[in-house]
């Protein structure tokens, strides 16, 4: 057996996993960036291959399930550090259960996954709630100076890609920009069509006219609105964790 190394993206897990059951079998999948050498085991860069990532990909959605599959994703782009090997024996035992493996609750192997999905899902769901937009000046001779809006976060998780949509469908009309400031990079969006890009603070166009106004109007109306005698502060930090303040408005 042997630890395998990829580059860190999907299709490189996926390439891994071929090799797995086409090859010589894993001990272990590792980024090769983070992977630290063992005097027990061997080790083996794996090039990413799209056909043998894809037929991985289509064997997922077959044998098992396409919600497996989604789930597999899911997990994929959380923070766990052990996800791959996690995800690893999740697919051996998809391929041995079939679809039933989600009904696995009690085993541990599921239930790990499981457990790395809810985290994912959980962010997702309160990143989508707590993002707060800026109108910057889009210097674009394209947009004629018309404004986009930005949101900065720092998410635990990589869910970029899971909230892209939501927001897409919703400010079909605004341009805009989401920053993952955790990774570097972004989501760039305009009439209902997304990308992602690499994105720093330097960046980043100046505000817009105005903002820096709506943003004092934001903070008056967020203090209004407040009852004091019904203030809780653990409550909220259970709702509204202390970690995503420094990207509300509300909070700065």
């Amino acid at each position: 057996m042997v630890d395998y190394l990829y580059d860190g993206t999907f299709e490189g897990f996926l390439t891994c996993v071929y090799y797995h059951y086409y090859g010589e079998k894993a001990s272990g999948i590792y980024r090769k960036e983070d992977y630290q050498a063992s005097l027990l085991s061997g080790c083996r860069s794996i090039v990413t291959e799209e056909k043998k990532a894809s037929r991985v990909y289509e064997a997922i959605e077959k044998k098992i399930s396409g919600e497996d599959l989604r789930r597999i994703y899911r997990v994929f782009l959380s923070s766990d550090e052990e996800k791959e090997n996690k995800l690893l024996r999740y697919i051996r035992l998809g391929f041995q259960e079939g679809s039933g493996i989600s009904l696995l609750h009690s085993n541990p192997i599921v239930f790990e996954v499981q457990r790395c999905e809810y985290k994912v899902n959980i962010e997702t769901h309160r990143i989508k709630g707590l993002a707060r937009f800026t109108a910057l000046r889009n210097s674009s001779p394209r947009e004629n100076g018309n404004e986009i809006l930005y949101c900065s976060i720092e998410p635990d998780h990589d869910i970029l890609e899971i909230i892209a949509n939501h927001f897409a469908d919703r400010l079909k009309n605004d341009p805009f920009i989401i920053h993952d400031k955790t990774r570097n990079k972004a989501v760039f969006a305009q009439g209902g069509s997304w990308y992602i890009s690499g994105f720093t603070d330097k960046d980043l166009p100046l505000f817009g006219e105005g903002e820096r106004e709506y943003r004092d109007l934001w903070k008056k109306y967020f203090d209004t609105i407040a009852i004091r005698e019904r203030i809780n502060p653990s409550c909220q930090k259970r709702f509204m964790p202390v970690r995503y303040w420094k990207n509300l408005t509300e909070f700065r």
